[in-house]
């Protein structure tokens, strides 16, 4: 494999920022089946593979607004919070096999270059969090456009959109620059694994010592 592959992300995942925009406003008109994806390292596979990891911070944002709620029994909060535990170990999950995939593909390109540095931020978790802000974009605007309150807020929500909108396209540009990097030998791809432990029955001492009551 060639450097090509670079250039072939660099138009690749500006599309799919795009679809995670899109997307978003899909999903609010009509509740959406799960995307389907294979982990195969390939650049074909990596469009769903992303668009899936989106659905699960699609759907971890609107339970987490349900989790906020004070005039629901404690019964439903109690629920989302599982609901929620569970959707945010499958974000992550996705969130790693989406840098599995890129590192995948671009390991082979990579230059031989003496003890290249390391970014403080993952390719995969640079997508997560365009993820998250394609989703608050969508939800402020929707603040912009409400009819029921007054001049004031929606004035707020005009200019924290804006601030949005921006902090989005910037954190694109700087995706591509990562990229270039990568590509120039003077940083070095890697997968960072989260090794989340509150899930597992037998790293979390809350359930492995109420199991063994």
């Amino acid at each position: 494999m060639s450097t090509d592959i670079f250039f072939a992300l660099c138009h690749a995942l500006p599309a799919c920022f795009t679809q995670q925009a899109t997307a978003t406003a899909q999903w609010h008109k009509a509740e959406a089946a799960d995307v389907p994806f294979t982990e195969e390292a390939t650049l074909a596979n990596l469009p769903q593979l992303i668009l899936a990891q989106h659905q699960y911070n699609f759907r971890l944002w609107h339970v987490e607004d349900t989790a906020r709620r004070t005039d629901v029994d404690d019964t439903v909060i109690a629920k989302c919070k599982r609901t929620i535990d569970g959707l945010n170990q499958r974000r992550n999950d996705l969130m790693e096999k989406v840098d599995t995939c890129l590192t995948t593909l671009m390991t082979p390109a990579l230059p031989r270059t003496h003890n290249p540095g390391l970014n403080t931020e993952t390719l995969g978790m640079a997508v997560d969090r365009l993820s998250i802000l394609a989703l608050k974009v969508y939800h402020m605007e929707e603040q912009t456009l409400r009819t029921d309150v007054g001049p004031e807020h929606k004035a707020n929500c005009t200019k924290k959109l804006e601030t949005l909108v921006q902090q989005r396209a910037a954190l694109e540009r700087a995706v591509l620059g990562l990229l270039e990097e990568y590509r120039e030998g003077r940083k070095t791809p890697m997968v960072y694994h989260q090794c989340k432990m509150y899930n597992d029955p037998s790293l979390n001492p809350e359930l492995y010592k109420a199991a063994g009551k």
